[in-house]
């Protein structure tokens, strides 16, 4: 036991277990491994959607007090997300909504959580398996912010002077890693 306490508290020894225990610290910091098993459902309407009304409360059609289909909000663009760095399912849609406004929506998204997602806005081509991993910062981006949820349907503003028409797919993107976890070509409707 003697000798043991003698090996321990030697300079040397000390540094090194203080460097381990600093290197395991930060490697669970920037790794966050543990999200590999947490899940966060998010699940959000689409703005300026009319929730339904009783028939018999409901304003005659083409009275003022009821919005015209064509006020509703138009998908411009879709696409099914396919897996890259992650296993990613779901839909994306560019919907430009009854103010002229535009959002991006994700719906039934299905991916891993990780550190620093973001939903990006981008005008890469999307590509299968390990080569579309990288692409997606080699380009034109916009961030439309961090990922709210791994798993459910949530809605993206885009910003107003971002043109949609100049972007073409969308990632699910780990900006501490620079990897795509999943992505979608952008079909115009």
């Amino acid at each position: 036991m003697v000798r043991v306490r003698k090996v321990l508290t030697r300079p040397l020894v000390v540094a090194v277990l203080v460097v381990a225990v600093g290197g395991v610290g930060f490697g669970l910091y920037w790794f966050q491994p543990w999200k590999l098993w947490q899940d966060t459902t998010v699940d959000e309407a689409l703005p300026g959607v009319v929730t339904s009304v009783p028939p018999a409360a409901a304003p005659p059609e083409g009275s003022p007090g009821r919005p015209s289909p064509a006020a509703g909000p138009r998908t411009l663009a879709s696409g099914e997300l396919i897996s890259h760095e992650h296993q990613t399912s779901g839909t994306a849609k560019l919907v430009r909504l009854a103010d002229g406004s535009h959002v991006l929506r994700l719906e039934n998204l299905a991916t891993t959580s990780g550190p620093d997602l973001r939903v990006w806005l981008t005008d890469a081509p999307v590509k299968q398996g390990l080569a579309g991993w990288h692409v997606f910062d080699d380009g034109r981006y916009v961030s439309l912010g961090a990922l709210k949820g791994n798993k459910g349907s949530q809605n993206y503003a885009l910003p107003r002077d971002v043109d949609p028409a100049g972007y073409s797919s969308v990632s699910i993107w780990c900006d501490r890693f620079d990897v795509s976890f999943g992505a979608a070509e952008l079909a115009r409707a």
